[in-house]
């Protein structure tokens, strides 16, 4: 690819990013917060050094991840959610509402959230969001591709 191919090329790019700005954020935004959910461990007993608490069932760090505009959501939620459909859809519910303005927060505020973060679980041992972020600009690129011409 020549240079001058390569420049025409990321000027399409750039102007597809600016016609729809929301649009892109909304869908990046929602890649990044499915990513951190579908990352985010399912307690696994069998890998434990010792025994599950009696009735444990894995999920519930999964379903703590929240959406919120402008500042971070305090709350936790009981909600158990092994599969992360059922998150990721209330945080697409809360996104697709975004107007490409206001900040968007993804929080989790379970006690052990930030230990599974950096390390303390075998099942994410780069975390769950520091790999997801890191993979932002892919995000970016795959919504602008995705706009119409």
């Amino acid at each position: 690819m020549s240079r001058q191919t390569f420049t025409l090329a990321l000027s399409h790019f750039v102007e597809k990013a600016k016609a729809a700005p929301a649009l892109v954020m909304r869908k990046a935004t929602i890649d990044l917060f499915s990513a951190v959910v579908m990352r985010t461990p399912v307690g696994n007993p069998d890998l434990w050094a010792g025994p599950a608490p009696k009735g444990y069932v894995g999920g519930r760090l999964r379903a703590n991840w929240i959406v919120s505009f402008d500042r971070p959501d305090p709350t936790t939620t009981g909600a158990i959610d092994k599969t992360g459909s059922a998150t990721i859809a209330k945080g697409i519910t809360v996104i697709t509402h975004a107007d490409g303005e206001q900040d968007i927060w993804m929080t989790n505020n379970l006690p052990y959230a930030l230990p599974v973060e950096y390390g303390h679980s075998t099942q994410a041992p780069a975390g769950m969001v520091r790999v997801s972020v890191a993979e932002f600009s892919q995000y970016i690129e795959n919504a602008v591709r995705e706009l119409p011409q």
